[in-house]
């Protein structure tokens, strides 16, 4: 028999048992449990949290493309690349963003106002997206950013690469400029979005838009291991991108230089080509702008002084500014009434100052007129009168028909630039379907002296004057350098072969012109009818520059080897009364506003010609007086030129 004290003590000790047992169990449960667990992640998520782990280690990012470079006819860089360091942040790597820019504030030195800036700028983007705190450090500023980066927690100093334009003015308006990529370049330009990093830089206008994807190049990609505090430690690998596609120009650098320096405080274009290669040497828009300051966000103010210009420096005055082409024009009109036999060389007018016509006067620019005159003396002394009968014997529409052949009224280099004005070339079918009214005779008259309707830009300009020049040749202008460009004297000979085959079948040509005129005119085919009335004009644009009273002697050139033929233009802005033709004010009196525009087109050397200049100078008054003098010093300037220019281009073209 069992005492009470015994069962009690039995009971007891099974209760005991009981719980180690069950706490063993337990101990056993979270020991197979841990080593369960350990097994799993040393074993079975080896991988995966070697990857998460690797993630907070191992960093890579896309690095900017380097940009291609263009360079010139000599191979001078005029847009190339230079090393810029950054400071980027990811406001949702950040812990403390407040304290963050409050520090960086303290490093870089930057005022309350960029930080006010750069805290509405975080606000307005995505947590993930890249807030640039500056995009062009100095290497000081750099160094500092890389000595405190143990406390900037998110803060990532980036080497990229910027666009420098060493000979900034100079050449804004042909290549235009790069800026941050925007929205819009992003859903427009895949290759753009596909390649798209903080602080990329693409192009906004000019050829840096045009060749964009031929530039950009390709990402570097670079993988680096990094501490606790985000500091890189040690580079794992680099995968080099590709460098943008290099873009070579026709242009000179020296002669676009002179160019700048002519146009010195004047508001104007000057423009020079190759008269059988068609290749541009200078395209110049005066006053211009550089466009490094846009590289990396240009300050409000400047900004406002450039738009607030009165010269308007963001204008291409060469492809976006249409004139009146006044007088230039001349040359183009005495050689249309000549191929359409409505005149001949011989005619005689007498020009006493003006002349009536239905109750209306127009006015020759010689208050007293220049007696008689035949075409040549007309073209040579610019008589309005002469003109304002040859274009009534001419009539608007085959002057139209002349004008087009020879380049006005079309754009030039369409292809390349998006700002390209076509201008305007009248005729009545224009007029009527424009303006909804029938053409008068007065605006014939107004139009053959190049007043009126008709507008031009000075590309135009230039690409008429060298297509005279060559002998009445059509010529592709190009600004992009060509190897596969055929030489002078290939390009000389199918010239030769064009006009030869084009007199083989004279007969025909009549029943074939209208239909030439319609279609698309090919390379070196001749756009004239007898090429006796080219010479003609060359020959009177030669004494309107060479003899006594032609209207640019003063700015002649005795010595063969720089002589020049040319031809002046003033083109009226507005209207001049009869007051003011009776003040006749010397026009440093007359406001800036209401000047005449100065206009000279010339070629040269003229024994063998072989280039084209255009000089416009807006409200320069005299085209004599004013374009003729710079045109001068450029012709000269341009010749001296040519050897270096034709040695170099033997050089390139079996390169």
């Amino acid at each position: 028999m069992i005492s009470d004290s015994g069962e009690s003590g039995f009971k007891k000790l099974n209760t005991i048992n009981r719980r180690m047992f069950i706490l063993s169990a337990a101990k056993a449960v979270v020991f197979f449990g841990i080593v369960g667990r350990l097994f799993s992640l040393q074993i079975n998520e080896n991988k995966k949290y070697l990857t998460l782990s690797d993630k907070n280690r191992l960093r890579e990012s896309r690095l900017p493309p380097v940009r291609g470079e263009f360079i010139d006819f000599f191979g001078e860089t005029i847009a190339g690349n230079l090393r810029v360091y950054q400071l980027h942040v990811v406001p949702e790597q950040v812990e403390n963003f407040k304290y963050l820019m409050v520090r960086l504030k303290d490093i870089l030195n930057f005022d309350n106002k960029k930080l006010s800036k750069l805290i509405k700028k975080k606000n307005k983007q995505k947590p993930w997206e890249t807030l640039v705190i500056s995009e062009n450090l100095t290497w000081d500023e750099f160094s500092k950013i890389n000595f405190y980066l143990h406390e900037l927690s998110g803060a990532k100093p980036v080497i990229s690469v910027g666009r420098s334009y060493p000979y900034s003015e100079s050449y804004t308006h042909i290549l235009g400029y790069v800026s941050q990529v925007s929205t819009e370049d992003l859903i427009n330009n895949e290759v753009i979005k596909d390649r798209n990093v903080p602080g990329l830089r693409v192009g906004k206008s000019g050829l840096e838009k045009k060749f964009e994807n031929e530039l950009i190049g390709t990402n570097s990609i670079q993988r680096y291991e990094v501490n606790a505090y985000g500091k890189r430690i040690n580079q794992i690998d680099h995968v080099e991108g590709k460098k943008g596609k290099n873009i070579k120009l026709t242009i000179d650098t020296e002669v676009q230089n002179l160019t700048r320096e002519l146009l010195q405080n004047k508001a104007g274009s000057i423009s020079v080509m190759d008269i059988y290669t068609g290749e541009i040497i200078a395209m110049n828009s005066a006053p211009s702008f550089d466009p490094n300051l846009f590289l990396y966000g240009i300050d409000e103010k400047k900004w406002k002084q450039i738009k607030k210009d009165p010269l308007k420096p963001l204008i291409n005055k060469t492809l976006s500014g249409l004139y009146s082409p006044g007088s230039t024009i001349k040359p183009l009109v005495a050689l249309s009434a000549l191929e359409n036999d409505v005149i001949n060389p011989n005619m005689i007018v007498k020009c006493e100052g003006k002349i009536e016509m239905y109750g209306h006067t127009y006015h020759c620019w010689k208050k007293k007129g220049h007696g008689h005159m035949k075409l040549s003396n007309a073209i040579k002394q610019s008589c309005d009168t002469y003109f304002y009968e040859v274009a009534r014997l001419l009539g608007v529409d085959r002057l139209n028909l002349t004008a087009k052949k020879f380049g006005l009224g079309e754009k030039v280099l369409g292809n390349y630039y998006s700002n390209e004005k076509a201008g305007i070339v009248p005729s009545t079918k224009w007029k009527k379907e424009n303006i909804g009214q029938n053409w008068y005779l007065g605006e014939t008259f107004i139009t053959g002296i190049g007043q009126g309707y008709i507008q031009t830009n000075p590309l135009q300009l230039c690409l008429m004057t060298a297509q005279l020049a060559n002998g009445g040749f059509k010529i592709f202008p190009k600004i992009v350098f060509d190897k596969n460009q055929e030489t002078v004297e290939q390009i000389k000979y199918k010239m030769l072969k064009s006009a030869e085959a084009k007199k083989e079948d004279e007969s025909n040509f009549a029943k074939v012109k209208d239909e030439l005129l319609k279609s698309k005119i090919k390379q070196y085919s001749p756009l004239y009818n007898n090429s006796e009335n080219v010479k003609f004009v060359l020959d009177a644009m030669f004494r309107s520059t060479n003899e006594i009273y032609g209207t640019s002697y003063a700015s002649r050139i005795d010595n063969p080897k720089y002589q020049f033929a040319g031809k002046t233009g003033t083109s009226q802005v507005k209207k001049i009364t009869e007051k003011e033709r009776e003040l006749d004010l010397a026009i440093e009196k007359i406001p800036y506003k209401q000047r005449d525009h100065a206009w000279f087109i010339a070629f040269g050397p003229y024994k063998d010609p072989r280039y084209a200049v255009t000089v416009l100078v807006e409200h320069g008054g005299s085209g004599g007086k004013t374009a003729a003098p710079i045109a001068k010093k450029l012709i000269k300037y341009v010749i001296d030129r040519h050897d270096l220019r034709e040695e170099y281009r033997k050089i390139n073209l079996k390169s």
